[in-house]
C-alpha cells in the first residue's frame, strides 16, 4: 500500500504555464507539475540549497532532491528536443498555495 503523498508548500504561482520553442507546429509537450517548479524556482532562481527548499515546501530534503532531479531532466529534454513546457496544476489537495 502507497504512503499517502505529502502536503507540498508552493510559495508563488508562475506567471506563465507554457514555454517553447516559437514556430514549430504540432510540438510535443512536457508536463512540468507545480512542485517541480516550485523547486526550479526556489533552488535555481532563488539560489536556496536543497536543505532551505524543503523547509520552505514542508518537505524531506530527500523529497526535494528527487523532484528537482525530475524537474530538471524534463526541462532539459525540453531543451534538447524543442518541446514545450506546459506547468501543470497539480491536484489543490496536495497542494497549498501561499500567494
Amino acid at each position: 500500500m502507497r504512503r499517502r503523498r505529502m502536503m507540498r508548500r508552493i510559495n508563488s504561482k508562475p506567471s506563465y504555464n507554457q514555454f517553447g520553442p516559437k514556430g514549430i507546429p504540432n510540438n510535443e509537450f512536457i508536463d512540468l507539475s507545480l512542485d517541480e517548479y516550485e523547486t526550479i524556482r526556489l533552488i535555481d532562481y532563488q539560489n536556496m540549497t536543497q536543505e532551505e527548499c524543503a523547509k520552505s515546501m514542508d518537505v524531506a530534503r530527500t523529497t526535494v532532491q528527487r523532484i528537482y532531479s525530475n524537474a530538471r531532466n524534463k526541462i532539459a529534454d525540453a531543451f534538447i528536443n524543442g518541446k514545450t513546457i506546459v506547468i501543470e496544476n497539480m491536484d489543490y489537495f496536495d497542494v497549498k498555495i501561499n500567494n
